[in-house]
């Protein structure tokens, strides 16, 4: 009887352990950071709301509180409770209703932060592999539920136009 109860312990924990060899081994979730403000309920209003593919790309599990990811590696991450940011010189565009402002220092990535929406939201893109302006119209209806306390003073074109000089 002792015996027995052995050989099925051992069993058990060998089957566990070969399916999480195995569960690891197949795992496509995307390390992130969560942002200060994650658990804002707000921002899970903001990702039930998230869709599955932007620009053509596929949504992938991510391991942080108000995150999203989207490619195959990554090509774009999105992550909610980011601090708001206040006036700024950067470019501040507007695209489905929702202003972003523009940091391109790590071009080609984009980093896009929404504008005048608490909590914030920022995207980080590469502009390589997707077209932001596509992508921020696709988050837009997770993104617009958030609510609206300003907006840009003169919003600028959206970003494909104005970088392939037809805006």
């Amino acid at each position: 009887m002792i015996r027995s109860r052995r050989v099925r312990s051992a069993g058990a924990v060998t089957a566990l352990l070969v399916a999480t060899a195995a569960l690891a081994g197949c795992s496509s979730t995307v390390s992130l950071q969560a942002a200060p403000d994650a658990n804002d309920p707000r921002c899970a209003d903001v990702t039930v709301r998230l869709p599955q593919t932007v620009d053509g790309q596929q949504r992938r599990w991510t391991d942080a509180q108000a995150t999203g990811a989207w490619g195959d590696p990554a090509s774009v991450l999105l992550t909610c409770g980011v601090e708001p940011p206040g006036p700024s010189t950067l470019r501040c565009i507007t695209v489905g209703g929702v202003d972003w402002l523009v940091d391109e220092s790590e071009s080609p990535h984009y980093r896009l932060t929404t504008y005048g929406r608490t909590p914030a939201v920022q995207l980080y893109i590469d502009n390589q592999a997707v077209s932001p302006n596509n992508v921020l119209d696709d988050v837009r209806l997770a993104v617009s539920q958030l609510p609206k306390s300003a907006e840009c003073t003169a919003p600028e074109a959206p970003l494909d136009e104005q970088d392939s000089g037809t805006g």
